[in-house]
């Protein structure tokens, strides 16, 4: 296993079912293979870093008070199976009017590595978007595409200029082909 300064983590479609917008935490459910996943990822030193972009706020769609509630119901769950969740990072622009925060932009990550010290070189990005396998080309970092959520339209994306490290069927595939 080759361990990661960071791991970096999209959350819908990635961590948890991605019905839409979620704009509660009833809404928000775990994949039943998150936290074993990442357990086994975190058993050789890995870290984690969420980075989502989040519109749903701009577009008045989700209470950013409901965001910081489910943010909160994610950082329990990684306390609770002893998972190093160094930070959560949220874009709420709407695509429409974005910052270079929002994915496929690198501005959450840069926050992430002066607010850690991070060599984002050495890190990997997991996703189940064009977005997020091309921030992490961009930075020079490995990335996994997961077809989960949006990965099986991502896939169809994909092009000699935008290929993800690894594709796998979903976080579970994704930790076991890591931890050979």
């Amino acid at each position: 296993m080759k361990k990661y300064n960071c791991i970096f983590l999209d959350r819908d479609g990635t961590l948890n079912f991605d019905p839409g917008y979620i704009s509660s935490l009833d809404d928000f459910k775990f994949f039943d293979w998150t936290m074993s996943s990442l357990q086994k990822l975190a058993q050789f030193g890995n870290k984690f870093c969420i980075v989502s972009n989040q519109s749903g706020v701009a577009r008045g769609l989700i209470q950013l008070s409901d965001l910081e509630l489910i943010n909160e119901f994610i950082r329990k769950n990684f306390i609770k199976y002893n998972i190093p969740l160094i930070d959560i990072y949220i874009c709420t622009d709407h695509p429409n009017n974005s910052s270079a925060r929002r994915k496929p932009g690198i501005g959450m990550f840069l926050e992430a590595k002066k607010d850690y010290g991070l060599d984002l070189a050495n890190c990997l990005m997991i996703g189940d978007s064009v977005l997020d396998i091309q921030s992490g080309n961009s930075l020079g970092m490995d990335t996994m595409l997961v077809l989960t959520g949006n990965g099986t339209q991502a896939i169809k994306s994909l092009s000699e200029n935008l290929t993800p490290t690894y594709i796998v069927k979903d976080l579970k595939i994704g930790a076991d082909l890591l931890c050979l």
